[in-house]
């Protein structure tokens, strides 16, 4: 059943997350070649039934945050406290100009919240007023006094571990917040915890085993490799272009203005480089060719930059589910010299794609005098490119 009611998310973001290991604050580390905070945004920035996203940051990761989320519809951040519970009141009192009926308060270090645990939540909350979603405890569990040894062993039929997005009445939660902050009491580890001390009966609904916490190094690793197994449709593809010189004083290379006593005969910026890696992305996916997106007949690609082909063309693995695993081009020329140019070079089609600069290669070769490229007419360049797609029966991605 879904509510009418009006529902937001409060995302909590601003802790340090030491435990994570090294690498600054884990929300903003990649995971699956994004970040934590994007993945745990997304679905509640797309789905329907919430209307605001409202994230709570250390003022210190605004930057950070901003690159993360770019393209996301979210609300002004607000600024969060010392600990977890100070980062929700700092939310929810962002959220009372404008109270919605039901808040659901999520996470960041959460990225695989899906669209199906959130509208649970919000029919749980609408029901009941205040919900978790929590999954069963397969294993036993002891409790210990202060020197370690066991003093009971619980019946785990009764134990459910607790996630988030924990779900509840905007003004409950709300006014409970205030309760505690007026009592001094800031020691809550979780929203439901602090809505049971104010007597609050708190339900439970199913929750996600995937939907699991990134705490240490461990679970990073861990999530990764289970990110990987599921990109189990490995594609290869190759590109290929070609431009002729023509009057000019520069030529684009790979997103690099290279100075030149020539420039290129081209519709576009006639960057051979990176139209070979559109060519070879397209190939991968099987979906045509460079000039079947961007015909030279259009005149709206008259002098276009190639980096918005190179962009839309890893849009296009991104909109599949999928990742780049490499780039690699070959530049065909005598002309200029690529070799002190290729870090450079490298680190531009990083920027544009967003892949590692480790997965991207650049090299180049003459033709050894012998053709248009040895008669420096003009410059080749061939690419591939390696593409991991999620896997079903029939072998391709729908």
């Amino acid at each position: 059943m879904l509510t009418s009611k009006r529902t937001a998310a409060i995302i909590v973001a601003a802790g340090r997350g030491l435990r994570a290991g090294a690498g600054g604050p884990k929300q903003y580390r990649t995971i699956g070649g994004r970040t934590v905070i994007s993945r745990a945004m997304e679905a509640f920035c797309q789905h329907p039934d919430v209307f605001a996203v409202q994230p709570v940051l250390n003022p210190d990761d605004l930057s950070m945050f901003n690159q993360a989320v770019a393209g996301f519809r979210y609300r002004q951040p607000a600024n969060g406290g010392a600990t977890r519970q100070a980062s929700v009141r700092a939310g929810l009192e962002a959220l009372a100009a404008d109270a919605p009926d039901i808040v659901l308060i999520h996470d960041a270090a959460r990225p695989f919240v899906t669209p199906a645990l959130i509208t649970r939540a919000i029919d749980a909350a609408d029901k009941a007023g205040a919900a978790v979603p929590a999954i069963p405890v397969t294993d036993t569990i002891k409790q210990v006094d202060a020197s370690g040894a066991v003093n009971a062993t619980p019946d785990r039929a009764k134990l459910r571990i607790a996630q988030t997005p924990q779900a509840f009445h905007f003004e409950m939660i709300l006014d409970a917040h205030r309760r505690a902050a007026r009592d001094g009491r800031d020691d809550f580890t979780d929203d439901a915890a602090l809505a049971e001390w104010v007597g609050l009966t708190v339900a439970t609904f199913e929750g996600d085993a995937a939907n699991m916490k990134l705490t240490t190094p461990e679970d990073f690793v861990r999530e990764e490799a289970r990110l990987a197994a599921s990109l189990g449709d490995i594609r290869t593809g190759t590109g290929y272009d070609v431009h002729a010189f023509g009057d000019g004083d520069h030529l684009m290379l790979c997103g690099l203005k290279v100075p030149h006593n020539r420039g290129f005969l081209a519709h576009s910026d006639g960057d051979v480089g990176l139209h070979a890696l559109v060519d070879a992305i397209l190939g991968a996916l099987a979906d045509g060719d460079i000039g079947s997106h961007f015909p030279p007949s259009d005149p709206q690609w008259k002098g276009a930059a190639s980096d918005k082909f190179l962009k839309y063309a890893i849009d296009k693995v991104t909109a599949r589910g999928g990742r780049i695993a490499n780039l690699e081009v070959t530049m065909i020329c005598q002309q200029p010299k690529i070799g002190p140019l290729r870090d450079q070079m490298r680190a531009r089609i990083s920027d544009i794609t967003g892949v590692a600069i480790s997965r991207i290669a650049v090299k180049a070769t003459t033709s050894e005098r012998l053709g248009f490229t040895g008669r420096e007419e003009g410059i080749a360049a061939t690419a591939s490119a390696t593409v991991r797609l999620p896997w079903n029966d029939k072998g391709w991605d729908t």
